[in-house]
């Protein structure tokens, strides 16, 4: 495939969906040059799923690739056990080595939702810490001061608190920056909350006698609550692999204040169309009409045509007119009391949140909203939790 050196391509791919280049104006010049480039994007599995927050760099290196360079998807197998401290005001349980490997067997799948994976270089860095030994760490830890590393905010808040801070932590943006060393990566990209760990890359190339990597800077999506940014810890998310159902209602439920932002950094649709659909907005038009049309977007990405006619009719019968819908799955479990239905089920992800749905009114059997925790259901129940779960015990 032959390098895009399209001036528009170029502006449009270092900014759109862009907060910040460095160094844009060297990745400008490569750009242009026509010379094939290795663009890298990293991510820990320290989870099984991903949302279309990961998405966002995602599709920002399937651009990369229509371009016609050379992306990398880098499974950070290793890194993962050890947890980026990125954001955390508290040292984070160690992942063991098959919690991790459980958790990356659908990442290669759900990333071909968004990349051509037969024109993806597919690295784990554990094919070069998995055959190191304590000598490459002396080594590796000799090209950074202590200082340096503590200077990231995450660190010095902690300081300031009296909290602890673990030698892995310290080590973590190392590792990252030493997998750009081991790829040649020219770009990588990556969320804002990456700044620290991809300037590492940029610095450790150095020295290592390298060219420096340039970094692009992706904005962090919000969830679906608008206010924190997308994640499972805090429920707000779409999944990748959530049905068709599920990624129209939660889109719909989407502050209206974030639907151009969505538009933006989540769907293909052009600039000039997200323009329009300010324009409508601002002349006072109903968000949801415009809403209806960013959830038809996003479900016909990951789920065509035929999905954007089952969330539609799904969320009209459901949500709207609060109903059931036609298929509801069934369950035979293991206990009939409510709490430990709702995990059972996967409607919750543990007790304390069961509890927290029933007691703020989100949980209902048979259309009639249940309040007692201590519950007992029994066969034939339809219970409810939210707008969309349904599960049908027998």
């Amino acid at each position: 495939m032959s390098i895009n050196t399209d001036s528009k391509k170029i502006e449009q791919l270092l900014t759109r969906g862009v907060d910040h280049v460095i160094v844009k104006e060297s990745l400008k010049k490569k750009l242009a040059s026509g010379e094939k480039l290795r663009v890298k994007f990293g991510i820990d599995p320290t989870g099984y799923d991903l949302h279309i927050g990961h998405a966002v760099p995602l599709r920002k290196l399937k651009q990369f690739q229509d371009g016609g360079h050379q992306v990398i998807l880098l499974i950070g197998d290793y890194t993962a056990m050890i947890g980026d401290p990125t954001g955390k005001n508290a040292t984070r349980p160690m992942l063991k080595r098959e919690d991790v490997e459980q958790n990356m067997k659908t990442y290669i799948e759900q990333a071909s939702r968004i990349l051509d994976m037969d024109n993806v270089e597919i690295r784990y860095n554990s094919e070069w810490y998995g055959q190191k030994g304590f000598d490459f760490a002396l080594e590796l830890t000799s090209k950074v001061t202590v200082a340096r590393i503590l200077e990231r905010d995450d660190f010095q808040k902690r300081l300031k608190e009296g909290s602890d801070i673990q030698m892995q932590e310290i080590m973590y943006p190392l590792l990252q920056g030493y997998d750009s060393v081991m790829l040649d990566a020219d770009i990588e990209i990556g969320g804002t909350d990456q700044k620290f760990n991809m300037l590492m890359g940029r610095k450790l190339q150095k020295r290592y006698e390298k060219l420096e990597q340039d970094v692009i800077m992706i904005p962090l999506l919000e969830g679906t609550d608008g206010v924190q940014k997308m994640s499972k810890t805090y429920n707000n998310y779409i999944g990748l692999l959530d049905t068709a159902e599920d990624v129209y209602g939660k889109t719909m439920s989407i502050p209206d204040e974030m639907i151009l932002r969505y538009f933006e950094l989540a769907t293909d649709v052009s600039s000039e169309e997200i323009e329009g659909y300010k324009k409508r907005l601002d002349d006072g038009e109903n968000p949801r009409n415009v809403k209806m049309i960013l959830a038809e977007e996003l479900t016909k990405l990951y789920h065509g045509d035929d999905g954007v006619e089952k969330g539609k009719a799904h969320f009209e019968k459901v949500i709207q007119s609060k109903g059931r819908p036609e298929e509801i799955a069934e369950l035979q479990p293991a206990s009939y009391e409510i709490i430990a239905v709702l995990v059972e089920a996967g409607a919750v992800n543990s007790n304390s949140d069961a509890r927290r749905a029933i007691e703020q009114g989100g949980v209902k059997v048979n259309d009639e909203k249940v309040i007692d925790l201590k519950h007992i259901l029994k066969s034939g129940d339809v219970v409810q939790k939210g707008k969309r779960f349904f599960v049908q015990l027998i």
